[in-house]
């Protein structure tokens, strides 16, 4: 007999999948707390079991991220930083490399949700400003953060979950070692797939003078 916490993670995953009921849009938020809620209702777990189950170290990890984030996105720091990085593309190629790979190393430090959210910015202002197909740069922004978060440990709760929970002596020193040479070979394999969008769109003037002009707006 299949347990009763088996089907509520089976229909939590796939109204997270479907986000929709007929006409009503489900948000995730809701999904999550609607199987908590079923989880304690039908005893799959007590509630003094998962008052205690919850890692309060993640809480305030999480929570001390977002402030961060929120920082770095008020202040426009991350945006000029970003920005930094593009001024050395000087074909539509590069930003596309450059962004890739900045939004990878943001992600492994920065959390890669904090990531997510603040690179969709980024990225809506990169499609526009060099001519970038813009479900270009937002597929990049999806794999970069989550190949990026891979690197380390606070890349994303579960690593960290994992670091705290496993054990794991220097963390960061094993995630390191074990994972940045992954990561990096599919976020390389993730530029070369991405170059193939239609070739208008993505591939740069032959001239010197269009890539001439090219880095001038770069460096603006």
């Amino acid at each position: 007999m299949v347990p009763i916490a088996v089907w509520i993670l089976a229909v939590v995953f796939c109204l997270i999948v479907v986000r929709r009921i007929g006409g009503v849009r489900l948000p995730i938020w809701g999904i999550m707390t609607a199987g908590a809620f079923a989880a304690l209702i039908l005893g799959t777990i007590s509630i003094q079991d998962a008052f205690f189950l919850i890692n309060y170290t993640v809480i305030l990890f999480l929570l001390g991220m977002f402030v961060f984030g929120a920082a770095l996105e008020k202040s426009g720091l991350l945006h000029l930083a970003s920005l930094r990085g593009f001024a050395r593309a000087a074909t539509k190629k590069d930003v596309l490399f450059w962004f890739i790979l900045l939004m990878a190393v943001f992600s492994a430090f920065l959390m890669n949700d904090t990531v997510a959210i603040i690179g969709t910015t980024v990225a809506l202002f990169c499609a526009a400003k060099y001519k970038m197909p813009v479900k270009t740069m937002l597929f990049a922004l999806c794999f970069a953060v989550m190949f990026g978060r891979c690197m380390t440990p606070i890349g994303n709760p579960q690593n960290l979950l994992v670091a705290l929970s496993g054990g794991v002596p220097f963390a960061f020193l094993q995630f390191l070692l074990y994972l940045v040479v992954p990561s990096v070979i599919c976020l390389y394999v993730l530029y070369r797939i991405l170059l193939l969008t239609p070739v208008h769109t993505i591939q740069d003037p032959s001239s010197d003078d269009s890539r001439s002009r090219f880095a001038g707006r770069a460096g603006q």
